[in-house]
Parts: C-alpha cells; sequence; structure tokens
C-alpha cells in the first residue's frame, strides 16, 4: 500500500467515526454529520468507480452528488454562507461554508481517480474537526458554557491558510500540466472511446449533469454524421486561418485545448481528428472550482451543467478569507515552477479552440452580505497577482505565437424552437464571409480617413461617445481597423480597433446586457481620455451594491481600466435571428458583439502580440495595435496589461448614430437610426427588410 493510499484510508475510517459520533458543541454536530455524510458519498463513487452502470443508476448517483445544492435544497445547506452564518455567526460562519464548499471540488477528483486531490481535503475536514472536538472536550472538563466550546476562530482560520498556501503548488503542477501535455487524457478517453449513442457516458466525467445536458446530446445523436462532421469543420477551419492569416508556423505546434459543454462529445470527438491531421493533438482539461481556481465568470475548459448559479456566485471571493502578499507572492512562485517544468511542452502549445454555448437562463445574482468579499487591500492584490500570473503565463506560452478560435452553439433550454435556432446558428457560423470581407473594406476605407468616431444612442439609450482614432502616416499601406471574418472569431461581422486614449471621451450606455454570464440593467460607463471614470447600474436597491457589482465582474478590482477596442459589428441577420426568436439577450458575447458597435473594456485585441504583423485582405497593415497604457510594455510591463478583456454591445435599435469627422471636420456618416446609410454598406439592411 503506497502512502496516499493509506492516508485515504486512514481518513476514510476516521471520517467515518465522526459521521457516526460528533464530539462538538451542540449547533455543530449536524454540521460535522451531514459533511461527513457526504465525504463519505464521494469516497463511495471513488471506490466504485466503473461499477455503478446503467443510465437510471447513474442517474441516481449524480442526483445524490449535487441534490445538496440544487434549488430550496440550497436555502438549507451549509455551502450557503447565509445558512452557515446564521448557524454559526458571520465570521465562523463564512470559513465553516467555505470548507464545505472545497470539499465539494472532491466529487470529479472521485471520477478521475485524483486521490490525492481527495485526500488532502478529507485530512483537512479530519484536522479541523479535531480543533472542534479538543476545544468541546476542554469545555467538558471545565463545565463552560456549550456556546464556549469551539476553537478560537483565528486558529481555524491558520489552519484553512495554510492548506491554501502549502498546496498551491500541487494545483498548480496539475492545472499547467493538463494545459500543454496531452498525456492528461481523462476527458480524451471519454470522448474517443465512449459509445457516444448510449448517453451514459455523460456520467463518467463525475460534472453535474441536468436534463438539458441530455436533451443536447441527444440532439446531437439525431444529426447526419455529415451535419456534424460540417461544425466540427467550421470550428477547425477557423483555428487553422487564425494561425494562416497572423503568419504563425502551425507545424511549430503540438497541442490544442479544447474547451466545451458537456453534451457536445460528436462534435468534439470530429474536431479531434481534424486537428491530429493539422499534426495538434487535445488537452482537454476541467473547468474547476475550488479555492485554488475558480471558474465562475468565464468557464475554461470542459465543464456540465450548473447546479446552482447563486452557489458559484456567493463563493466566487472566498480567497478573501485568505488573501495577503505572502499568498500572492506564494502563488506567483508556484505558477512559475510549474510552467518551468514543462516549459519544453509550453512553448509547443498552440492555443484555445472554445465551443461556446448559450440559451441558458439568464442570471442576475442576489447580493448576499454573508458571502466573502475582498477589501480594498484585496482588490488590489487580486489585481496584482491577475496581472502577474498573465505575465508570466506569457513568458512560457509566447502569445505571438499561438492563435484561438470560438463558435458558440444553443443548448435546448432555449426554448421551444431550439432546433430552428440550432439550424439559425449552423447558418450564421458558415455565412460568406467574402461578401462581408467587401464591405467592411468600404468601411474601413471610410474610417481609415477619419480623426475620430462619434457615437450616439436613441430610444432612451444615452450614449454619448467620441473615440479617437490612430493616425495613419502612409494611407495607402496601412489601416486603422481589421476586417474581421470567419477566422478566430465566428461568425463574421465586424471591424475593430484599439482606439487612441487621449480624446476618447463620454457615456457608453445599454439598457439591458449579459456579460460574462452576469446580468446588468441599464450599465454606464463614463470616460475621460479613454478611461473609466465613473460606472453604475440598477440591479440592486443600492447604488455602492451597483458600484461593487461593476467593479468585481467587469473591471475585476481595477481601480480604472481603458478602453481596449471600439468596434462596429456588421452581422444584421444574427441580429434579426435574435429579434425572430427573442434570444437577444441569451445570444454570448461572440455572436452580440456582431450585431452593433461595441466597446471593450481592459487589453486591447492584440494584448500580448502587438509585434505580429496583421494584414487586411487588401494588403494593408493593421497599425492601430497599441494605445499609451500597452505601449508600456517596452517600459514597465507590469502598468501594460491588466487581463481582461470585456466586450459592451449597443444593439442597433439603441443606435442613433455613427458619424466618422476627418481632420478638417468632415462628417461620414455610417449608421444612422439603427440602419447602414455609408454607400456601399446598404446591403446590410437587407435582413432588417425582409
Amino acid at each position: 500500500m503506497d502512502m496516499i493510499t493509506e492516508r485515504y484510508k486512514l481518513s476514510c475510517d476516521r471520517i467515518r467515526e465522526i459521521a457516526a459520533v460528533q464530539e462538538v458543541a451542540g449547533i455543530y454536530k449536524e454540521f460535522y454529520r451531514k459533511t461527513a455524510d457526504f465525504i463519505l458519498l464521494v469516497a463511495d463513487a471513488y471506490d466504485n468507480m466503473g461499477k455503478v452502470s446503467g443510465i437510471e443508476s447513474m442517474r441516481a448517483q449524480n442526483k445524490a452528488l449535487y441534490e445538496d445544492i440544487i434549488g430550496e435544497n440550497y436555502d438549507i445547506s451549509y455551502a450557503n454562507p447565509a445558512f452557515a452564518c446564521g448557524k454559526f455567526g458571520r465570521d465562523m460562519g463564512q470559513m465553516m461554508s467555505f470548507l464545505y464548499t472545497e470539499l465539494r471540488a472532491m466529487i470529479p477528483y472521485a471520477f478521475e481517480q485524483r486521490v490525492e486531490d481527495m485526500v488532502i481535503r478529507m485530512e483537512l475536514f479530519v484536522e479541523i474537526y479535531n480543533a472542534f472536538a479538543y476545544a468541546y472536550s476542554e469545555t467538558a472538563l471545565e463545565t463552560l458554557p456549550e456556546k464556549a466550546a469551539v476553537p478560537n476562530i483565528e486558529d481555524i482560520k491558520e489552519t484553512l491558510y495554510w492548506f491554501v498556501s502549502d498546496y498551491s503548488e500541487t494545483d498548480a503542477q496539475k492545472r499547467v500540466q493538463s494545459l500543454v501535455d496531452a498525456e492528461c487524457d481523462f476527458a480524451v478517453r471519454i470522448i474517443t472511446d465512449s459509445d457516444l449513442n448510449d448517453i451514459s457516458y455523460l456520467y463518467k466525467y463525475g460534472e453535474y449533469v441536468s436534463p438539458d445536458v441530455e436533451k443536447m446530446a441527444l440532439y446531437l445523436n439525431t444529426l447526419s454524421d455529415e451535419r456534424i462532421q460540417l461544425m466540427a469543420d467550421t470550428y477547425t477551419e477557423g483555428y487553422r486561418i487564425g494561425f494562416a492569416k497572423a503568419h504563425i508556423d502551425l507545424g511549430k505546434k503540438e497541442t490544442v485545448d479544447l474547451h466545451y459543454m458537456l453534451g457536445f462529445e460528436r462534435v468534439v470527438r470530429a474536431a479531434i481528428v481534424n486537428f491530429e491531421k493539422l499534426g495538434l493533438k487535445p488537452t482537454i482539461y476541467r473547468s474547476e472550482n475550488n479555492i485554488f481556481t475558480k471558474s465562475v465568470v468565464r468557464k475554461k475548459g470542459y465543464f456540465g451543467a450548473e447546479a446552482n448559479r447563486q452557489f458559484l456566485y456567493d463563493h466566487k471571493d472566498d480567497i478573501a478569507l485568505f488573501l495577503d502578499k505572502r499568498l500572492v507572492n506564494r502563488k506567483l512562485e508556484v505558477l512559475t515552477a510549474a510552467y518551468e517544468a514543462v516549459k519544453d511542452k509550453a512553448a509547443k502549445y498552440a492555443g484555445p479552440a472554445v465551443i461556446e454555448v448559450f440559451g441558458e437562463t439568464p442570471f442576475a445574482p442576489a447580493s448576499r452580505k454573508e458571502a466573502c468579499s475582498l477589501d480594498k487591500d484585496q482588490q488590489k492584490l487580486s489585481a496584482e497577482l491577475k496581472g502577474a500570473s498573465a505575465d508570466i503565463v506569457s513568458r512560457y506560452i509566447n502569445q505571438e505565437e499561438r492563435s484561438f478560435t470560438i463558435i458558440a452553439f444553443p443548448v435546448p433550454s432555449i426554448g421551444e424552437r431550439f432546433q430552428e435556432i440550432f439550424d439559425e446558428t449552423i447558418k450564421l457560423n458558415t455565412l460568406d464571409y467574402t461578401t462581408y470581407e467587401r464591405i467592411q473594406a468600404t468601411i474601413i476605407d471610410t474610417l481609415n480617413r477619419a480623426a475620430y468616431v462619434e457615437i450616439k444612442g436613441m430610444n432612451g439609450n444615452k450614449t454619448d461617445l467620441r473615440v479617437a482614432l490612430y493616425p495613419l502616416s502612409n494611407p495607402e499601406k496601412e489601416a486603422i481597423f481589421e476586417n474581421c471574418v470567419a477566422d478566430v472569431n465566428i461568425p463574421v461581422g465586424e471591424v475593430f480597433t484599439s482606439p487612441v486614449l487621449e480624446g476618447t471621451n463620454g457615456k457608453l450606455h445599454v439598457s439591458r446586457v449579459f456579460l460574462n454570464e452576469l446580468e446588468y440593467h441599464n450599465l454606464e460607463i463614463d470616460f475621460k481620455d479613454g478611461m473609466t471614470t465613473d460606472y453604475c447600474c440598477t440591479n440592486f436597491e443600492s447604488g455602492q451594491e451597483n458600484r461593487d457589482y461593476i467593479k468585481a465582474n467587469l473591471l475585476f478590482h481595477y481601480d480604472s481600466l481603458p478602453m481596449g477596442e471600439f468596434a462596429i459589428g456588421t452581422n444584421t441577420t444574427a441580429y434579426v435571428t435574435a429579434r425572430k426568436y427573442d434570444i437577444a439577450n441569451l445570444f454570448p458575447i461572440l455572436i452580440a458583439e456582431k450585431t452593433g458597435p461595441h466597446f471593450a473594456i481592459g487589453d486591447t485585441c492584440y494584448s500580448r502580440s502587438e509585434e505580429v504583423k496583421v494584414y487586411n485582405e487588401d494588403g494593408r497593415e493593421v497599425v492601430a495595435k497599441d494605445n499609451s497604457i500597452s505601449i508600456l510594455r517596452k517600459t514597465d510591463p507590469s502598468k501594460a496589461y491588466f487581463a481582461c478583456h470585456t466586450d459592451i454591445t449597443i444593439p442597433y435599435e439603441e443606435l442613433g448614430s455613427i458619424v466618422a469627422y476627418d481632420r478638417d471636420n468632415n462628417a461620414y456618416p455610417i449608421i444612422e437610426k439603427g440602419r447602414f446609410v455609408l454607400e456601399g454598406t446598404q446591403e446590410l439592411n437587407v435582413p432588417f427588410d425582409n
């Protein structure tokens, strides 16, 4: 018996004892009994891996593992910080809720047979329990009131802190290796070895499998091989074109990491074959949610359904219990070591290929005062950690030598017309790019003359922006905007640039928008010289709550972010599809950004790949890549990047006008009252008329 197996056995034995008898203060007995029972349920899944067969049995097992946080069950779950704080008080309640949540991360580890990741959490639980048991026994001896029969809260916090610090190294090693090493093939084997006609394979991952996930897999199984191949070809060809357009040698790369939601395995299997023809092996890793890796805002890797989005939102800032400068330094140190260990493989990593989904029920989170939140000092540390981590990654994965692609498809929860919408989405993803290339070239020709662009809203939209543009020195050979067709961002339909920050001023307003899976009502952002200066929304009654919501989820705790992109979306077909099926609020940013002008806050589109030469199809080089923040990469790289980029789109029905002005103040209207008016672009209005 090896050491890890022995530790696992000893932990199981001790947790069985705790489940039977809880020698702790009365108010904690239920917590330790229920938590011990849950751990043993996960251990049973680990011990019997491969023995549970038949879809009904697998469904029952999946339900048992996740039911504690589903629906009304969450109201009385220790995973709910409001419930835990109500039981134990705010400070201890937050820590007990964090502990219970971290133990829930064991579920997928049981299915992957990652026993060490289970053991370290089981041992943490036992250590915390022993502290409570010791405090209770001491109290009993001294006949003190039961409310005193708990350990010192700072001692519990320190135990949890050292768990996070000590095991940051182990987590970083596994996470980085799974990104760049094709031998980490747990998910690949499920995709390639399973009979995908038998959807019980969905339960092999250990992810939560909702009825919607099953319906997605069943629907794809009704499609012909030719239809599936078309979807896969569009996806992988966009990836190949991205490398070709950037003049990056794909032949030097060995791995591509695939992101997808469970249910899309038929498409992913066909894509794996396509990528192998390009000389690439797949790396597919789980979108994890533990204290080391949170995937709340934007998922990376493969993922199942969300058993409870509020649960994820409530715990997105659990790191606030521990975050200090020492932990930041520790995390950066272990991340560097993890990449150093696989630097040869990292150099041959080509970049992500992403399948996004849309159509899930919109989510507007409740703000819980009991949930952990970062204080002002921690917000700065969080931003520092995010930026410095991105710097480390870029040292081992050269952004100028990698690319990506993103494509999106609807899921059944989008409504009764799911199959129609799915077919329409395939059409959107395969629109004739030559038509858009030609029309967008006309827009770019006009914008190349411009010194600035004014964007104004209508129908209640308060947008009033002036965006300054990069001055061209050689208009015959240079362009300000990139002509974006169907390569890295599928579907087609935008021209975009990095605006000049100085002189970019005004207000951006959208009445309703979904960004990074969260909903915003009446989002307003003010800019001065290209930097955010103020912001608000109307999600919550309190103005401060609204500001905190935006700062945490759009500004990622930075005090201010630059406008990293200005773009004009041209995919009116996608816009009309959204209105036809009333799904505009469900479109992912990937498609939504093509249905009107959009503005990104954060890094530019060319972040960390500014030196890669990019040319439009007419041969002119795109030269507007930097701004006065990103150019600091040459003198002070720590101030040049923010490791975030969020697109915010104004829909055509709220768009009063887009007008370009040259240096003599001559006006060139591009859009008026939501319709294209520039000569040579009116063809884009046809979907409106039809």
